[in-house]
């Protein structure tokens, strides 16, 4: 053998070995990056943290079966139709037991085994339409991890020990403030805002310290009972360059000041017994909502008051919108789904099928994540033009009108008796 070729041939395996190390190095990183990803994205309140039914992270794969999603664990519950919630590896959920007793768990998100249990007394009926629906808990809890707060139907907030479900405080709106039972239950999801949980109950909207439940401010008194038991959850969102709390009352959207509840602004919104349900949506200095028996519109201010910029006559319902590139996709009350330019309310498109009567959507990047009430999951494509579904499976669960959440490689699915967690098995980087 000639030193020459005995040359090449160890060159040859020095190079496979540097190659063989940098893969290694490759695939460590993207291990790490992918568990950071599937462990550092909480889902702390109502649609996501920015409660805007966002989600950051890496895309997820083109197909929803199950070998791209599957499902790690799962739980029979009693009904609940308020959000799972996720932070520091637990996910919380609600129910309403025996219809008497609410109940809060809290389960490892990575094993599905329970970490405790609290209940209390507290249960209520709901009227008219509403009673066919059932008569439990509604409200998605909140967490800053340290606290987790709990919306009961009889207009009582309840505020937990999250890692050990110990009760800190209580508050009776009703029995605070001397007004009467919201009539459909507590239904507005608590909002967390630096030392404050902000709620609409007790007829008003609320501010309370975590730390004791002390009342820090209270506005928007409108005398509670049949025409003031709120449908929606309030927003913070810069307007015009200022923070403003965005409160939508049965028959109002309206602008506070976060701090001190002080109103700014005040905007009536059309609807059909006061059906205002939707989250309002903010696109840059533009108010989305969209209300059953009412209209969409956008609400612009001008001179610190609001003025409608654009409206069209798609109703909304329960379903509150997820934005991408300034357009809203939105589930209608006709139980279509329709695109709209935020920018002055061109309608993009409207589907001529049908889709259910709810959907709860999650936006990341260009998808759309979206779970219907028969427990069909959709895998959606933003698209001017039409809607694109990518893939679709049907969940082996139904009624899921409770919010689907998102935690890194995980997506949780309350159902109204039980609780799920899927898991990705193919992130795409983004």
């Amino acid at each position: 053998m000639s030193p020459g070729i005995g040359g090449q041939r160890k060159t040859r395996s020095d190079n496979t070995a540097q190659i063989m190390r940098v893969l290694t190095q490759i695939s460590l990183i993207l291990f790490l990056v992918t568990s950071l990803w599937a462990d550092n994205h909480d889902w702390p309140q109502w649609r996501c943290e920015s409660r805007d039914g966002s989600s950051e992270g890496p895309l997820w794969p083109q197909a929803l079966d199950e070998g791209h999603l599957k499902s790690i664990w799962k739980v029979d519950l009693d009904p609940s139709y308020s959000g799972p919630i996720v932070q520091n590896g637990l996910v919380y959920t609600t129910e309403t037991a025996n219809k008497e007793v609410e109940v809060v768990r809290a389960y490892d998100l990575a094993t599905g085994k329970e970490q405790w249990k609290t209940e209390w007394e507290g249960a209520m009926r709901v009227p008219f339409f509403a009673k066919s629906n059932g008569s439990w808990i509604r409200s998605t809890p909140a967490t800053d991890g340290t606290r987790l707060f709990v919306a009961g139907m009889r207009g009582v907030l309840v505020c937990l020990d999250a890692k050990s479900g110990s009760v800190e405080w209580r508050l009776d709106f009703a029995e605070k403030f001397g007004t009467d039972l919201p009539s459909f239950g507590f239904v507005c999801s608590p909002l967390l805002n630096d030392d404050a949980v902000m709620v609409q109950a007790g007829a008003s909207m609320v501010a309370l310290k975590k730390s004791d439940g002390s009342v820090l401010w209270r506005s928007l008194e409108d005398g509670g009972g049949m025409n003031g038991s709120a449908f929606s959850s309030p927003i913070i969102r810069p307007i015009d360059g200022k923070n403003q709390l965005l409160v939508q009352t049965r028959t109002e959207l309206c602008g506070l000041t976060p701090n001190d509840g002080a109103v700014l602004w005040k905007q009536k919104i059309p609807a059909f017994r006061g059906m205002n349900i939707l989250t309002p949506t903010v696109f840059q200095n533009t108010i989305f909502t969209a209300t059953y028996g009412g209209k969409a519109l956008g609400i612009r201010l001008k001179d610190k008051q609001p003025e409608t910029a654009w409206e069209t006559k798609l109703q909304g319902y329960m379903s509150s919108p997820v934005v991408i590139d300034s357009h809203a996709y939105l589930h209608l009350r006709d139980q279509r789904i329709a695109c709209v330019d935020l920018r002055d309310g061109t309608e993009k498109w409207k589907t001529k099928n049908k889709f259910g009567k709810y959907w709860s959507m999650i936006a990341r990047g260009n998808q759309i994540l979206a779970l219907d009430e028969k427990g069909i999951l959709r895998l959606i494509s933003a698209n001017l033009k039409s809607l694109q579904i990518v893939s679709e499976r049907k969940l082996d669960t139904k009624d899921c009108w409770a919010h689907v959440a998102v935690s890194g490689d995980r997506v949780i699915v309350r159902s109204l008796n039980g609780l799920e967690v899927f898991r990705w098995m193919e992130p795409v980087a983004g």
